[in-house]
């Protein structure tokens, strides 16, 4: 076994693919520091600037002074607090839904949806670029998966003619690495005509988009309700940590039964929730925060195309440059870290072959100054990128 692990390593080396991690020496911002150096962020999903806001951070040392560190158990044996309890309160009072759910992260809401819901005999649809827990979790669930074509209609109807007892449609709100958003009308109508249940990850929507900020259904004026089954995180606009499902009480009701994920793991600690709790608050008290996102990136539109530089279709907070090969990816990456700049580069597996980007990601703390000096240096290396690529030396 090792002798094959050296030997995939060496070849995702080879391939410019090895990933690695930049250790941070303070709090999550729009300017950070690593490694003895302090950058400018585009690498975030802190889309509304509150992971380090004053209230989440007083409302987590207040609940930690009151319920320690550590939950001790899982929900169902000692580890459901009062402060869980109000925020899945609350979320389901904010989505106008029955109930909300608690996860200790977006990955074990989503696995635990898939393998414990469809059963043998069904049939999960899904978007081929939908996030990888999506994919993992209709991969284990015992049900069939079949993907569709990314956010094409066609392939997507083709996919709901296949015969099955019940039919579960699944897609990202907010595509994480392209930034679209799902056709959630449209997706919604055929779910209704076909009698199939639509959930919809919306966990780079969830804050950001609608006029209330509740998400990719808000944005498209579509009921909460059109998703039977509504996933979103904690950890991106709200600022905090975790995930939930939200729904009527027999979707709740049957995850707290049957979900593996949520059974046997210990809850978030109190403290957490605490501090999710007071990111709620905020996306619905200062909806100045989702305006100003939304001025910057049309600022970063308009400068983006006066550079010419290659954005690819997105409306969101998520703006990728697609470059396309990995090592002209990894170098641009660089060069822009020398800048002072922190603009990580995304490669397969995380993206198809031959699409690595730049995945540029707006807050609304950035200032115009902030946009100014990324597009500056940005498209200096794209036309030193090409004037290499021309020489032969790329």
């Amino acid at each position: 076994m090792w002798q094959k692990l050296q030997a995939r390593l060496e070849q995702r080396k080879a391939q410019d693919l090895l990933r690695q991690r930049l250790t941070l020496e303070g709090a999550q911002s729009v300017r950070i520091k690593a490694e003895g150096r302090e950058y400018l962020n585009f690498s975030s999903n802190d889309y509304l600037g509150l992971a380090n806001h004053p209230k989440l951070i007083e409302a987590m040392q207040k609940a930690a002074g009151k319920y320690g560190v550590g939950s001790g158990a899982s929900h169902l044996i000692i580890g459901h607090s009062d402060q869980h309890h109000a925020l899945e309160e609350e979320l389901a009072e904010f989505l106008g839904v029955e109930r909300a759910l608690l996860f200790s992260t977006g990955y074990m809401a989503n696995y635990g949806v898939l393998t414990s819901l469809p059963e043998k005999n069904d049939l999960i649809i899904q978007d081929k670029l939908n996030h990888a827990s999506l994919i993992d979790g209709g991969m284990a669930s015992p049900a069939k998966m079949l993907r569709y074509a990314h956010a094409d209609l066609d392939s997507f109807e083709r996919q709901m003619k296949q015969p099955a007892e019940s039919r579960l449609v699944v897609t990202d709100g907010v595509f994480s690495m392209d930034g679209d958003i799902a056709p959630l009308p449209e997706l919604a109508a055929s779910c209704n005509k076909h009698k199939a249940s639509l959930m919809v990850d919306d966990a780079h929507g969830f804050g950001v988009l609608g006029k209330q900020g509740k998400g990719s259904l808000e944005h498209f004026n579509l009921a909460q309700q059109t998703a039977d089954i509504y996933m979103a995180t904690f950890g991106k606009a709200l600022g905090g940590f975790g995930a939930f499902v939200a729904g009527n009480d027999l979707l709740i009701e049957s995850l707290i039964q049957f979900g593996r994920s949520y059974i046997y793991t210990t809850a978030m600690p109190a403290a957490v929730a605490a501090a999710n709790r007071a990111g709620l608050k905020l996306i619905q008290q200062e909806s100045w925060r989702r305006e100003q996102l939304h001025k910057n990136i049309l600022y970063f539109h308009r400068l983006a195309s006066e550079y010419d530089i290659p954005l690819m279709p997105s409306e969101t907070a998520i703006q990728p440059v697609l470059i396309g090969r990995n090592d002209k990816t990894l170098a641009i990456s660089r060069a822009l870290k020398e800048a002072g700049i922190l603009l990580v580069g995304i490669r397969p597996p995380t993206v198809p072959e031959n699409s690595a980007r730049l995945r540029v990601t707006l807050t609304a703390e950035h200032s115009t100054d902030d946009i100014d000096y990324l597009l500056e240096h940005l498209a200096l290396q794209i036309k030193q990128a090409k004037y290499n690529a021309e020489r032969g030396n790329g």
